[in-house]
Formats: C-alpha cells, sequence, structure tokens
C-alpha cells in the first residue's frame, strides 16, 4: 500500500512507508517538513502528557474503551498518473521511436487514513477532505474488524472536513464536546491510524489555541497539540478525557513526516458546522457580508483611540452587498460576532464564512469612540 503525500507534512492519508532495518521511514518532501528542518525541530516525538491523576496506577483505559469503537480506519483507492517524460506527448517522437500510440496509464494507488463516526443511527463518519479527494473508493475498518464501502456524502477543502456514511449494525458514535471552551494546558487524547499500522493512541495537552496562517486550509482556526499525531493519523479523534470529540487530527510539522510534538486539529465547532452542512446539502454554502477587512495593528488602534489592538477593521465595503444595506461603515471596527468577541480578521473571517447563506449576524463595532450594534444577513 502506497502511502500518498500532500505538499504539506499532513497527518493524512499516507501511503506505507518503507521499512528499513525494522524501522519505519516516513516520507520527507513536505513544505512543512522542511519548514521544521530550517527552524531545528528534532525528529524525536514528544514525550507523552498525563494527568497527575494517570500517573502511578491511574490508567485511562475505561475511557478509551467507550471512545476507540468510534474511530475507524479508512482506505482509499485513487488513481496515481504514471511520471512520464514530455516528449512522450509529442506523436512524432511517439512514431519515430515507434512507440504505441496509447498514453501511459494512471496506476491504482492505496492510501490509508482516519475517520470518526459521529452518528451511530445514520452511519455517518468525519474524516479529512485530503484523505478521501480523488477517492473511486472508500473502505473504512472499524474496530471489530468489519470492513464497509462508505459513500461519500460530501466534501469541503477549505476546512479540509469530509462527511462520509456506511451501513452497519451496531455502531459506536463519538459525543460532539465543546470546543471553544479548551484552555491551552487541558489534557487530550489523539486516536487514529499512524502509516497504516492500525489503531493507535498518543496523549498530549492543548499547546495552542487559534492557531492560524499556516497557509494549510483556507479556513484556520486550529488546535495546537503535542499529543503525537504521524502520517496516517488525519481524519482522526481528538477527545477530551471525558471521552468527547474536541477536533479532527488534521496536519502536523515534521522534517521527516514523523511527530516533533506540533500538531493541528480543526476544533469540534467547525466540525459541526460544516458537517450539518454538507448532510443538508452535499456542500458547504458559505455566507459573506461583502467587505475586506484587516487585523487592527496596536499602531491603528492608537490611531484610531482604542483600548486593545484585538478586532477586524473594516478596511472596505463593497455597494448593495449585506455589510452595505446593514448600515456598516468603511473604519469600524468589529469586535464581537453574535456576543463572541472577535481576536483578528481571521477569527472574524472563520465566523462569517462557517455561517449558512441568510443567517442574521449581529456584529459589535466600535464607531466614533463608542460601541454599536449592528444586525446583517450573510448572502451567497
Amino acid at each position: 500500500m502506497k502511502m500518498a503525500v500532500r505538499p504539506v507534512v499532513f497527518a493524512a492519508a499516507v501511503g506505507m512507508a518503507a521499512l528499513t532495518g525494522g524501522a519505519l521511514v516516513a516520507p520527507a518532501d513536505s513544505a512543512l517538513g522542511r519548514f521544521g528542518s530550517a527552524i531545528g525541530l528534532g525528529a524525536s516525538p514528544a514525550a507523552a502528557a498525563l494527568p497527575l491523576g494517570a500517573v502511578g496506577g491511574g490508567t485511562i483505559a475505561p475511557m478509551l474503551e467507550q471512545v476507540t469503537p468510534a474511530v475507524v480506519n479508512i482506505s482509499v483507492l485513487s488513481q496515481a498518473p504514471q511520471a512520464e517524460n514530455p516528449l512522450l506527448r509529442d506523436p512524432f517522437f511517439r512514431r519515430f521511436f515507434n512507440l504505441p500510440d496509447q498514453m501511459p496509464q494512471s496506476r491504482p494507488q492505496v492510501s490509508a487514513g482516519s475517520g470518526v463516526i459521529v452518528d451511530a443511527r445514520n452511519g455517518y463518519v468525519v474524516t479529512n477532505n485530503h484523505v478521501v479527494e480523488n477517492a473511486q473508493e472508500i473502505a473504512v475498518t472499524l474496530k471489530d474488524r468489519r470492513r464497509l464501502r462508505a459513500k461519500l456524502i460530501g466534501r469541503d477543502a477549505a476546512t479540509d472536513i469530509a462527511l462520509l456514511q456506511i451501513k452497519a449494525e451496531g455502531l459506536t458514535a463519538l459525543p460532539l464536546g465543546d470546543s471553544d471552551r479548551l484552555q491551552v494546558g487541558d489534557f487530550v487524547v489523539a486516536i487514529g491510524n499512524p502509516f497504516g499500522l492500525g489503531q493507535t493512541v498518543t496523549s498530549g495537552i492543548v499547546s495552542a489555541l487559534g492557531r492560524s496562517g499556516l497557509k494549510i486550509e483556507g479556513y484556520e482556526d486550529f488546535i495546537q497539540t503535542d499529543a503525537s499525531i504521524n502520517p496516517g493519523n488525519s481524519g482522526g479523534a481528538l477527545v477530551n478525557f471525558q471521552g468527547e470529540l474536541i477536533g479532527i487530527n488534521t496536519a502536523i510539522i515534521g522534517p521527516a513526516g514523523g511527530s516533533v510534538g506540533i500538531g493541528f486539529a480543526v476544533p469540534v465547532s467547525i466540525v459541526r458546522s460544516v458537517t450539518e452542512q454538507l448532510r443538508e446539502y452535499g456542500e458547504v454554502r458559505r455566507g459573506r457580508l461583502g467587505v475586506a477587512i484587516q487585523d487592527l495593528t496596536p499602531d491603528l488602534a492608537e490611531s484610531m483611540s482604542l483600548k486593545g489592538d484585538e478586532g477586524a477593521l473594516i478596511a472596505k465595503i463593497e455597494r448593495g452587498s449585506p455589510a452595505d444595506s446593514g448600515g456598516l461603515r468603511s473604519g469600524d471596527v468589529v469586535i464581537a460576532v453574535d456576543g463572541r468577541p472577535i481576536r483578528s480578521a481571521t477569527d472574524f473571517r472563520n465566523r462569517i464564512g462557517l455561517l449558512r447563506v441568510g443567517t442574521p449576524v449581529q456584529l459589535t463595532v466600535m464607531r466614533e469612540g463608542g460601541q454599536k450594534s449592528v444586525t446583517v444577513r450573510t448572502a451567497r
């Protein structure tokens, strides 16, 4: 089974690494992998983090016994084009060397990833978009070793989330937690199918929240964790110690495609919003307001006599857009959406872009030294 690797080191749909002297050798041809080497990240995985209660005889085995049946292995059959010399595309060249007119055919390729059952009754399984993109066939293997054909319901490249459906009795779903209540230092467990080995559990803590700017996805608001996440973990579960799903493991930074303690997961708040639309429409229909925004820098905040530098500055408003008809103005600083604080322009874009078309939104803005509440309705 070949391990397919995206241009970045995704925790990902990967093919089987080479076995050399009994050790797994992971691919190293990724942008983030090279970045990890450049900044001096070591290749040794971070030590597992455990809560005080789990040291000296404690265990999280009872929780895992309830959780792990909801985490599945995913195998994807796709077609990989064969490498070819550009000269082979020239009909004259092919005739001159008496080569067949038919171009080289693509070859089948099998890659592996992970997924999470989120609805046992209807058989819905969440995974990463990059695990199943270009898939011709998708198979899901349960913890009890049942192997099932999966149907792709829909996928969203901008958040790297995909929704599958399987038909089987006796499925176990993972309850959804509240990723908005996470704090740095919370203990978490990652469950997935690293290197195609089968279900594996690692532990760690939440290292950071709201990570963005990695240029991995269109909408980035990652949970960062030091729980060991490796190629093949993509689409797997990041759970809290209450056994609730708080994120879908998506990407890693690693010089050789292995874990160095910097992994990223899509928060379940985004997963929930995306999968609801995938179930209903088969796609995500994003709302928009018709504004150009930028971060509120300390210099801008000082020039506008604002306290603090959190928020999203509206730089321009599209004429006739929902923002225009709703009364927003250029120079407004959005500090909250539906009562939830806005940290940056990226935060604001994520909040609006994940809302359904036609959703009314209450924005709290700073204007001319005071606060004002503006209600607008998203459009497509």
